[in-house]
């Protein structure tokens, strides 16, 4: 490189859902957003929780990179979030170096941060689980980052093979993480409580003894039989 970029680089100034467009995601299962969103919108299967039973949140997405095997941009995130947020990490998918610990994940914890979320790798998981904060991460490895440097916040990112921005509704449970971008977030809710209505439904039949739904019905109608035995 022919100048050394920043040691951080904080982006500023992002849309923010209002509180009533996220009520209309809290509790929602992230299985039931895909279906909303045709099938998409879920990270990579290995960005899983530390913790299944502490793993359900929503809140708007505050994005960094933090360069491989390094956490200034995790700093920055820490200094910029505000209560509520989710912490967004994108680092290339590193798994050689944590992205967080228990000492930031107490911070968070302490400024009320809704959930960090990362492709990388955590350490000092039973740490982390004392602090409360719901922890996403793609592998746990005891190996201590830098903190060289460059990081940047606030600006998109790649994570766990979505694109995420600031201010998109990121979405938790024992299944993983669901990212809404915030421009479609009116019609992914709608169409939510359709699949909530539908699942609803269904679970009725399979509680009353159904062993087939009128899908299979269709699809079963329309297979070709060869042979008798």
């Amino acid at each position: 490189m022919l100048d050394n970029p920043p040691l951080l680089t904080i982006h500023r100034g992002h849309r923010r859902p209002s509180p009533a467009l996220l009520e209309r995601f809290r509790g929602a299962q992230t299985s039931h957003l895909v279906d909303a969103m045709a099938g998409r919108g879920a990270m990579h299967w290995a960005v899983k929780p530390l913790d299944p039973a502490n793993a359900s949140f929503v809140g708007p997405a505050l994005t960094a990179f933090a360069y491989p095997a390094d956490i200034v941009g995790v700093y920055g995130a820490l200094a910029e979030a505000q209560a509520g947020d989710v912490i967004v990490v994108a680092n290339d998918a590193y798994l050689g170096a944590a992205a967080i610990g228990d000492i930031v994940a107490g911070m968070m914890q302490n400024k009320r941060v809704a959930a960090f979320v990362t492709e990388g790798a955590a350490r000092d998981k039973a740490g982390i689980l004392a602090t409360g904060l719901p922890v996403f991460a793609a592998g746990v490895v005891p190996t201590s980052p830098a903190a060289n440097g460059p990081g940047v916040v606030g600006a998109p990112v790649i994570c766990g093979g979505l694109a995420v921005r600031s201010g998109d509704i990121v979405i938790g449970d024992a299944d993983g993480v669901v990212v809404v971008p915030l421009d479609q977030a009116e019609g992914v809710a709608a169409a939510l409580d359709a699949v909530r209505t539908a699942e609803a439904k269904a679970i009725a039949a399979v509680e009353a003894g159904a062993v087939e739904s009128e899908r299979m019905r269709q699809i079963i109608a329309g297979a070709r039989i060869i042979g008798t035995g």
